[in-house]
């Protein structure tokens, strides 16, 4: 079971567009997908309708120390797509790891559980520097930051996120090891120099830096992320033909590359998925 957190800690840069829409197009691929909502704004836990909703989610998880998947996992209208609802409504769960012997490392040990049900467990985080931010990063084998190609985001990228990495760096004395950095330019215009040139700094920068690297996938700021959402839909089945006249790829071709990227060793079946015979949300029941 692999385990992704998507991470920042500047809010709206498209976390759980990201999280959401990787989520669908991997599930369609085959494979079990879990979300994990750590997000006190719970975004993600709304994208998808819920098939069926489980009693319990994050609060029981990290509070109560609740396994039972069948309590935890709800199941979303995609097939193989579940969620593990966020539920902290009154904000308990910060102070309650903060004061906790085992907080930042709580998550990393109860991972285990989704292992026999799951292929993937996709982390979306809250924008802020937390408690469970940090938890979340240390579960994980590898982080993906969204930055969009603004030279303000780029600062806060380097004061904010690497910052974070560099402070839970010592927890390799206990045998963990912080997980790699995966930069995802996301929202890039079809036309702005000044998005390009932070783009190209931003590659520039991090070029040989151990630990940290910038994919070459690149969400564009296409209209067809923002449909999807509105619609709850995985976005590669919204677009999986590109528009006429548009240079941008298809958003399935987009979301295949950067799947590809982050988890090569499903290459195979992520060529498969071509998003036509699923044109509306699967209310299939699984076996």
């Amino acid at each position: 079971m692999q385990v992704i957190s998507i991470i920042s800690t500047k809010g709206g840069v498209g976390k759980t567009t990201v999280a959401a829409n990787l989520g669908g197009f991997i599930a369609d691929a085959g494979l079990r997908v879990l979300l994990l909502d750590l997000d006190m704004q719970p975004t993600l836990s709304s994208y998808y309708e819920l098939a069926s909703r489980a009693p319990s989610g994050v609060y029981e998880l990290l509070a109560h120390n609740e396994r039972d998947i069948a309590r935890l996992a709800s199941r979303t209208v995609v097939d193989r797509l579940d969620v593990v609802l966020s539920n902290d409504e009154h904000r308990q769960l910060n102070t309650l790891l903060l004061h906790a012997v085992d907080g930042r490392l709580r998550l990393r040990n109860l991972l285990p559980i989704f292992h026999p049900h799951y292929d993937l467990v996709l982390i979306d985080t809250q924008g802020a520097r937390s408690v469970l931010l940090e938890m979340a990063v240390l579960a994980s084998d590898l982080a993906v930051s969204p930055v969009t190609p603004e030279i303000l985001a780029a600062r806060e990228l380097r004061r904010g996120t690497l910052q974070l990495l560099e402070e839970i760096a010592p927890y390799r004395h206990l045998g963990i090891q912080p997980p790699p950095l995966h930069l995802l330019i996301n929202r890039v215009p079809a036309v702005s120099t000044n998005a390009r040139l932070v783009q190209q700094a931003l590659r520039q920068i991090f070029q040989e830096h151990a630990g940290i690297r910038v994919l070459q996938a690149e969400l564009p700021a296409i209209e067809a992320f923002p449909r999807a959402a509105t619609q709850g839909r995985p976005v590669h089945r919204v677009e999986y033909r590109r528009p006429t006249g548009r240079v941008v790829p298809a958003a399935l071709d987009i979301v295949r590359d950067l799947v590809c990227e982050l988890c090569p060793q499903w290459q195979e079946r992520f060529g498969q998925v071509t998003g036509k015979d699923r044109e509306g949300p699967s209310h299939a029941q699984r076996p």
